[in-house]
């Protein structure tokens, strides 16, 4: 295992893409393509990541508690928040196993204590192939008996007043003050991202159902596109655009919705016995606008 320096970070190039990792929360902390950054450092708890891997699983759990095959578990609050969120992870350090220009991998193991039941080992994989960052996750059920695993990424895209998305889905759940889904329904008018639109001036913290992996962001100010793909395990995505922020916005590939533990067929969430893996992958492929006519 590379035992580079602990905290340090990695850089990345290849073609015209260039990212900076960092082994802390094995998070992307800088991507521009063309010396443009698509990527914004706006997560975690300094602010510092611009992409991380929630590990293993994401977002928050209801009451910090969950029951399954007939036992019971808790959580405790793993920052600020009062419910656990977004596994470990992003809050550990990771250790390198192996890097190249173009690719960084990661491990990461943690056992389980008071602040959650899961015992595990998870690997991160940075790579950049041609123009496009491919971020692939894994994670083993390390403990001593089944449990609900999942995965996510969870990019911070850069937001600019004409940036467009193109996403399908066919269900939508509306959001709890907890910030947790509410009722599941039809996509609302003004979150059908079916065709190209602008993204929507408002609070929009929304879990997604019916994808098919794939989605297009273009910004026009900057004169590129994002071509995203996410492999079959990552069906549901997160949309996030806080109200007090309006450099960034959030789409988030995931195996599973929030809270899915206390939801029907776990929400997504895969029950791995011990020894067993699940894993996801993310293409974010960048490419140049084509330039219009003049004229048009």
């Amino acid at each position: 295992m590379n035992q580079e320096r602990a905290g340090s970070d990695i850089e990345l190039e290849n073609g015209d893409v260039a990212v900076r990792v960092s082994s802390r929360g094995a998070a992307v902390v800088a991507a521009t393509f063309q010396n443009i950054p698509f990527l914004v450092p706006a997560g975690g708890l300094d602010g510092t990541f611009a992409n991380f891997p929630m590990v293993p699983f994401g977002n928050r759990v209801n009451g910090n508690a969950m029951s399954f095959a007939g036992r019971d578990y808790a959580f405790q609050p793993n920052t600020a928040e009062p419910l656990y969120r977004h596994g470990d992870g992003w809050l550990g350090l990771w250790q390198i196993e192996d890097r190249s220009p173009a690719h960084a991998q990661f491990a990461f193991s943690r056992r389980a204590d008071r602040i959650s039941p899961y015992a595990y080992l998870a690997r991160q994989e940075v790579r950049l192939a041609g123009d496009a960052l491919v971020l692939t996750l894994s994670v083993e059920n390390r403990g001593e008996a089944a449990l609900p695993f999942g995965l996510g990424q969870h990019p911070f895209f850069v937001r600019t007043p004409e940036t467009r998305m193109t996403i399908a889905a066919d269900r939508y759940w509306s959001e709890r003050p907890d910030h947790l889904p509410d009722v599941l329904g039809p996509v609302p008018g003004y979150f059908d991202f079916r065709s190209e639109r602008l993204l929507p001036q408002r609070w929009m913290n929304n879990a997604f159902e019916g994808w098919n992996g794939r989605a297009a962001i273009t910004w026009p100010e900057l004169g590129i596109q994002a071509a995203l793909q996410a492999d079959g395990a990552l069906d549901r995505f997160m949309l996030y655009m806080p109200a007090d922020r309006s450099d960034f916005f959030c789409l988030e590939p995931m195996s599973h919705l929030p809270n899915g533990h206390h939801l029907p067929e776990l929400g997504g969430l895969i029950p791995l016995s011990p020894g067993e893996i699940l894993s996801g992958k993310v293409t974010i492929e960048l490419s140049a606008l084509p330039v219009q006519p003049e004229g048009r």
